[in-house]
């Protein structure tokens, strides 16, 4: 370790919109003003960039080029003028919403909003150190008790991460626990902080793939007082503070950023079927026959199944990926039509890494399409699951910044996959685990070492997966499902928290990791339901599992359990009346969930959502992990433990609720205990909350559920309606309907305003009224 900063640090050259300085070691350090609200800060120790390009900051297009975006290229963004002063003692600028202060000895810097507020601060001769000896960058900031720290993706422990500790690394964490492990899944350097003091939220974003740590008061010396860091073990110091000043606010920009949501077909907000024993039995075939057979036998709807990778074994049960075992399943093109008959769709399972005696390995290895070892001759060789649970195999790794790796995977695809029948790309095991940072990336023709972008191997995945399914069907919706990530995998993929473990901490814990992604950027999101490793869900846990479930975008009953046992609906005959009920109730939400995945591909705006967002004036809310929204209408409490018929739940502040089950009207601003029987999640509507619905007999009709203002008001919904499968969306195929009310139960208008290029297929709503008194009053609604 030689940890050393930039010191004497001097202003040597201004712009429009940028101003650069050097320090005495030749360091470079650079402020540019890209909007604002949009300030990006850059430290590159040795004097020059140790990774020219970007593959996560978007250009005009939405995208980045496949060999990445140049870093220097700032046409995307607005660069606006700016005030710039040089007068000692400090150096500043000033855009229409920030102010910020350079201390030029050490660039410590110091931000404000417009009216010259302070929130935020570099921690003063350690802001920017850097290790001498492996490379790695720091960032340091001040730290204040009142700040709460939201976001970084995937992470387990409480919604608020201040005092935690947690390093960025993409791993396989089979079975983790939802409360403590660290590394999971995904890498993703980004967080809200949130300064209730001040009523400003404002986001950091680190532009940097190598292994991350970051310390939120964990860490603890006398000499510097609070503080906390973010550490990088290679690359530059590239990161972007982006001012809300509301937690949506940052959200927003964040995506515009890195890139918006993909906008999936409609089908996949239905039931996700999935389970890995049907495909690792000798019968597969017959198996999956026996599930499409059951859905229909138990009256459960399904929209897709899961294909797991038992499909790709060979007789030893050894996988290869973009193989058929014909032993297993003779004839995949009539289990395809099988499923397909039924109305559902399938996503097969697809692994990034070729086993030394894949039939295809050799080829690769002499194409370059393989990650190669530091002498850069040979394949870089790694362990890998290829058999039974625990059972491993040596091979490579695809290079997807190789042309030829990329171009073979997304050929495979099409052949192996759609060819059969295969809907979606289910891309799986992709976390990359090569424990050499040294291995070399073809970098597109630029060779790049892989501690410098292991997950930008994930990204590249998911983009080929989508561009072959692009290709395949040029004016349908790709679906791609992806479990490691980074920044910018929302542009190609919906994802999910991994292999969790089944227990009732796990369904608890899981929301506040869903919370979190949602904050990230990544709103398309879910958890295997009942738990993936593990005992067998009990059919309580089942039940209230599924409870949770059903309001997330990902809605999937998913295991492996060594007993032998699957996690299915009718799994305990018990409850699956409940089950079902349940089901069909996800299916009638599907309209009003629809609506709220269009916005987020609009505007990244998250589907379910912490308390804070919308209620960050209250207090309570700012901690709250298990609790959540779905859109701005619905607050969901789920039950996460056993045995219990009476819940509580905290209703925030400065609105009234009304209890979706009984009518029952509450005050914001107080818990509240309510009938919580193993059939009834405790839901609640919103004061000038409004949620479409699919009729109970008619899916194509809509009933629209409206809880007034108490004392009047007005509040509006826009209902999207298109085809949901196609790309006509694009080009004027969506109608927006307008639901608008206003008064009080008593005297409620209801108004509803059809715009635009897609038939509806409905001329008049259903509108179902809470009094707020245990009552319901219905009428029904011309569309205009």
């Amino acid at each position: 370790m030689r940890i050393t900063r930039p010191q004497q640090v001097k202003f040597v050259q201004g712009s429009d919109h940028s101003m650069i300085f050097r320090g005495s070691a030749g360091e470079h350090l650079q402020v540019s003003v890209l909007d604002h609200d949009l300030i990006r800060v850059q430290h590159w120790p040795d004097g020059k960039m140790r990774l020219d390009r970007t593959w996560l900051v978007v250009d005009s297009s939405g995208d980045t080029p496949h060999e990445g975006r140049r870093r220097d290229d700032l046409s995307p963004f607005p660069r606006p003028r700016f005030e710039r002063s040089l007068d000692s003692p400090l150096i500043s600028l000033k855009t229409e919403q920030l102010h910020v202060e350079i201390q030029p000895d050490d660039f410590a810097i110091t931000w404000s909003d417009k009216d010259g507020r302070i929130f935020a601060a570099d921690l003063g001769k350690r802001a920017y150190s850097y290790d001498l000896a492996d490379g790695s960058v720091y960032h340091y900031l001040r730290r204040h008790e009142e700040e709460h720290y939201y976001g970084f993706g995937e992470k387990t422990g409480p919604l608020n991460k201040a005092g935690r500790r947690m390093r960025m690394l993409n791993v396989d964490a089979l079975g983790y626990n939802a409360e403590t492990s660290d590394p999971l899944y995904k890498h993703w350097p980004f967080y809200i902080t949130w300064v209730p003091s001040l009523n400003i939220g404002y986001g950091l974003f680190y532009d940097n793939l190598a292994t991350t740590v970051f310390d939120l008061g964990s860490e603890i010396d006398a000499f510097w007082g609070s503080y906390r860091y973010m550490q990088a073990m290679g690359g530059d110091l590239d990161y972007y503070l982006i001012y809300g000043p509301t937690v949506a606010e940052v959200i927003e920009k964040f995506t515009r950023l890195t890139g918006r949501p993909a906008l999936p077909p409609r089908w996949t907000l239905g039931y996700l079927g999935s389970t890995m024993a049907y495909t690792e039995a000798s019968n597969a075939q017959e198996q999956l026959r026996q599930f499409v057979d059951d859905c229909k036998k138990h009256d459960i709807p399904c929209d897709m199944f899961h294909l797991s990778s038992g499909y790709t074994t060979d007789s030893r049960g050894v996988r290869y990926v973009f193989t058929w075992n014909h032993s297993r399943v003779p004839d995949p093109k009539a289990m395809t039509a099988h499923f397909h008959e039924a109305g559902i769709r399938l996503a097969a399972n697809i692994k990034p890494h070729l086993l030394t005696n894949h039939p295809n390995f050799e080829d690769l290895a002499e194409k370059g399409a393989l990650i190669q070892a530091t002498d850069g001759t040979s394949p870089a060789i790694t362990t890998f699951w290829s058999g039974g649970m625990g059972e491993s195999g040596d091979g490579g790794y695809i290079d997807f910044t190789s042309a030829a790796g990329y171009d073979w995977w997304k050929e495979r695809v099409k052949t192996q996959l759609f060819d059969y029948g295969i809907d979606a790309a289910w891309n799986d095991n992709n976390e990359f685990e090569i424990w050499d940072d040294a291995a070399r990336c073809a970098g597109f023709g630029q060779p790049i070492p892989l501690g410098l972008l292991r997950p930008l191997q994930t990204l590249l995945m998911a983009r080929a997966s989508y561009e072959a399914a692009q290709e395949q069907h040029p004016n349908q919706r790709p679906f791609v499902l992806t479990r490691a990530g980074a920044p910018g995998i929302q542009r190609y993929a919906q994802t999910w928290t991994g292999d969790n473990y089944t227990s009732w901490h796990t369904l608890q814990w899981n929301t506040p990791m869903g919370l979190g992604l949602s904050l990230s950027g990544m709103p398309n999101i879910g958890h295997d339901i009942g738990g993936f490793a593990g005992p067998a869900p009990d059919p309580e846990l089942l039940v209230r599992w599924v409870q949770s479930g059903i309001f997330h975008p990902r809605f999937t009953l998913h295991s492996w359990k060594a007993d032998g046992s699957v996690t299915v609906p009718w799994m305990y005959p018990e409850v699956l009346p409940q089950i079902r009920e349940l089901i069909q109730f996800r299916y009638r939400l599907i309209p009003y969930l629809y609506m709220l995945l269009f916005a987020a591909h609009q505007t990244g705006a998250p589907i379910i959502r912490p308390l804070v967002y919308h209620f960050a004036d209250d207090p309570y809310c700012w901690n709250e992990s298990f609790t959540f929204m779905v859109g701005a209408s619905l607050l969901v409490a789920p039950v996460t433990q056993p045995g219990v018929t009476r819940w509580s739940v905290y209703l925030p502040a400065r609105t009234t609720w009304c209890d979706w089950h009984t009518g029952n009207q509450y005050e914001g601003g107080q818990t509240v205990t309510v009938d919580a029987p193993l059939e009834r999640v405790p839901l609640f509507i919103r004061a000038g909350g409004i949620v479409p619905l699919a009729g109970s007999e008619d899916a194509n009709h809509r009933e629209i559920f409206v809880f007034p203002h108490p004392n009047g008001g007005e509040s509006t919904f826009t209902l999207i309606e298109d085809d949901g499968l196609s790309l006509d969306y694009q080009r004027g195929g969506v109608t927006r309907v307008e639901i608008n009310i206003s008064g009080t139960g008593d005297t409620l208008k209801v108004q509803c305003r059809a715009e635009g290029g897609y038939p509806l297929p409905y001329r008049e709503m259903t509108v179902k009224v809470f009094s707020g008194k245990g009552e319901m009053k219905t009428r029904v609604v011309a569309v205009d």
